[in-house]
């Protein structure tokens, strides 16, 4: 999950990502998982931070997020991270981020992640199934 963010954190260390995000993870976070998670789509970014926000992070001297869309840039790492885990490659994690679930109202995974924290847990709840052979 780290590595999508381009974090030098050390491996394992749930507590160090837990302080980055606290401290507000850099612009270049954003655009690392952007690549990763929505390779050609310019417009995914502003999915997680309005376009004039995110703009005003990129010209502010730190250049970094707020704790909020910190948070929110984590959450989409963990599900994608956990997505890529599960299915193999970057590639199927996007399909399965991408297509209607039936576990969740024929939403889209990435859609579900996206809005709140319950509802990536519900990603990961059904991507934790998956990968114990559960059904999904």
């Amino acid at each position: 999950m780290e590595d999508l963010l381009g974090l030098d954190v050390v491996q394992g260390s749930r507590l160090a990502l837990a302080n980055s995000v606290e401290n507000g993870l850099p612009v270049s976070a954003l655009d690392r998982l952007a690549a990763e998670v929505s390779p050609g789509d310019a417009g995914f970014k502003f999915r997680l931070i309005p376009k004039a926000t995110l703009e005003r992070r990129r010209k502010a001297a730190k250049k970094l997020l707020s704790r909020e869309e910190s948070d929110r840039l984590a959450r989409v790492a963990k599900v994608f991270a956990m997505a890529e885990n599960v299915f193999g490659s970057a590639e199927n994690a996007r399909d399965f981020l991408t297509r209607p679930h039936m576990m969740l109202d024929n939403k889209l995974p990435l859609d579900v992640a996206l809005a709140t924290g319950p509802g990536a847990d519900a990603v990961s709840n059904i991507l934790g199934r998956a990968a114990y052979g559960g059904a999904v």
